[in-house]
């Protein structure tokens, strides 16, 4: 078994931009988004165990920002957020069993009234039919979720179903709506991907591409939280007892999927949607797995190391369409002379963990998932090289790309344009926010993952899980980086505890957040 090779990250200038006149043209826009691709599995961003060149071009030709964070670690309040421009609890989409209000204002509506032809193509989660685009066709499904083959689509309100792999047709579809759109006006896309998003099937020609790999475990994957609060202690999305052996693990054979009486009906219905093609490599590639559960009789820190190998194998592989999918637009743009001109931003609902705390999923407001991936590209604008450590959120997206089309921002938009950062060299200007705000609602429900509430600021961190548990959780991320040790209620920083409830205390009062 070999070990995996790592990929290096290229070198960033540090802050290395100029300004740049911006033209009278309005520039297209094309929102990338995947769902639950993390900072660690971008080598843009320093991961080493995959290699993204698709995602590093855009932040090699543009900018990354190292401090872009979800307001709520999870899909579709966060989709919500970027529509909108405004944190949850205003929205009104605080968790996934809420039903979004396509009648309030989104960033899309404004844009399509100002001359734009808008459009979304793949993930929507937000229950309710989309406003405000002149074409959409979004995954339906799984509970919205979509399925990774065969995947059935919702389209301006006709359902059907797609044959092939669900990234390269949400992929295939975005190059045609841009083949076909009106070119005498810009256009606004927003790409949203279903990768690397739970159960992690990747696309035929990746299964077992990692099968040799023996990935690097995180120092904390044994995390005992022997200093933090009952919330990470009680949750329900640990590796070691998480997981399942069918759904995640994929450890039935093709035999015992063919059976009417096979255990579970989830697995078994997007078994059934593979192409036979993909059925014979999948059964082929996961019978080493199956085999070597079956016989090595592992327990203890064995089994959980063993099962984080193959759960970073299926994810990882999961990622690899996504990159070639945005590689494959990016071509496409730049054979048609549209490159330059369109505003290209890359990111994710949010981040994930990778193992972490022992953890996969998101939801914690820890930061292997607060965190977001957020590169830009637009030449125009924004010099190739630049890095920023500017404090932004994904509420900031909407009011971005109404400024950048010379729109008046609404000023109910509680993000801010990150404008601003892209024309001063990628610094903060003067009165940049020194703060964001988080608040994750959806307890209890898939997970457990205890209510809460918090701010991190440029080292420190503050949180509050409250509802059925009033305890906080303190981090120095200076020190701490991985958030190992609670220092809230230590005497030696009572005045640093002061100053963060003050700061979380503004924060609530700025963004009108009362609940509790």
């Amino acid at each position: 078994m070999k070990l995996y090779k790592p990929f290096f990250l290229l070198p960033f200038a540090l802050v290395a931009c100029k300004d740049k006149p911006q033209e009278q043209k309005k520039p297209n826009i094309l929102f990338i988004m995947t769902d639950d691709h993390t900072t660690q599995a971008i080598s843009a961003y320093g991961g080493r165990m995959v290699s993204t060149p698709n995602i590093d071009r855009i932040a090699n030709e543009g900018i990354r920002f190292d401090n872009c964070y979800a307001t709520n670690a999870l899909s579709g309040p966060s989709r919500a957020c970027v529509l909108t421009g405004k944190f949850g609890h205003v929205n009104g989409f605080t968790d996934n069993a809420k039903t979004f209000d396509g009648d309030q204002e989104t960033f899309p509506k404004i844009l399509k009234r100002n001359g734009y032809q808008t459009a979304i193509v793949g993930k929507w989660h937000l229950i309710s039919e989309p406003q405000g685009f002149d074409y959409w066709s979004i995954l339906s499904g799984q509970h919205e979720q979509g399925d990774y083959y065969d995947p059935d689509f919702l389209e301006n309100g006709k359902n059907i179903q797609e044959k092939g792999y669900v990234t390269d047709i949400i992929t295939d579809k975005a190059i045609e709506y841009i083949k076909d759109r009106d070119t005498s006006k810009p256009f606004a896309l927003m790409l949203h991907h279903k990768a690397p998003h739970r159960n992690w099937m990747p696309a035929e020609r990746h299964l077992g591409i990692f099968n040799d790999s023996v990935f690097p475990e995180p120092d904390n994957l044994f995390d005992d939280y022997s200093t933090r609060s009952r919330a990470p202690k009680e949750q329900d999305m640990s590796i070691a007892k998480t997981l399942t052996n069918y759904w995640d693990l994929k450890l039935a054979t093709g035999d015992e999927l063919a059976k009417d009486n096979f255990p579970d009906k989830r697995f078994k219905a997007v078994y059934d949607r593979m192409p036979a093609s993909t059925k014979e490599k999948w059964n082929k590639v996961y019978e080493q797995r199956i085999k070597e559960y079956r016989t090595r009789n592992m327990k203890g820190r064995e089994l959980v190391s063993w099962k984080y190998q193959q759960y970073m194998r299926d994810y990882l592989a999961t990622t690899l369409a996504v990159d070639e999918g945005i590689g494959k637009v990016l071509k496409y743009l730049e054979d048609i002379g549209e490159l330059d001109n369109t505003i290209i931003v890359y990111t994710s609902d949010q981040g994930f963990f990778l193992g972490e705390h022992g953890f996969f999923d998101k939801r914690f407001m820890y930061e292997e998932c607060q965190r977001m991936p957020l590169v830009m590209r637009y030449p125009k604008l924004i010099e190739a090289g630049c890095t920023t450590s500017a404090m932004s959120m994904n509420v900031d997206f909407a009011p971005t790309f109404l400024d950048i089309a010379g729109l008046e921002v609404p000023a109910d938009m509680q993000g801010k344009s990150l404008l601003p950062v892209l024309k001063d060299k990628a610094h903060a200007p003067a009165g940049w926010r020194k703060s964001v705000y988080y608040h994750y609602f959806e307890y209890p429900a898939e997970h457990s993952v205890k209510r809460h509430y918090g701010i991190r600021t440029e080292r420190y961190k503050l949180i509050h899980f409250y509802n059925d548990i009033d305890e906080w959780e303190m981090y120095d991320l200076k020190t701490d980086p991985k958030e190992m040790n609670n220092i809230y209620g230590r005497l030696e920083y009572a005045d640093l505890q002061k100053e963060l409830m003050s700061i979380l205390s503004q924060n609530r009062d700025m963004y009108k957040d009362n609940v509790e």
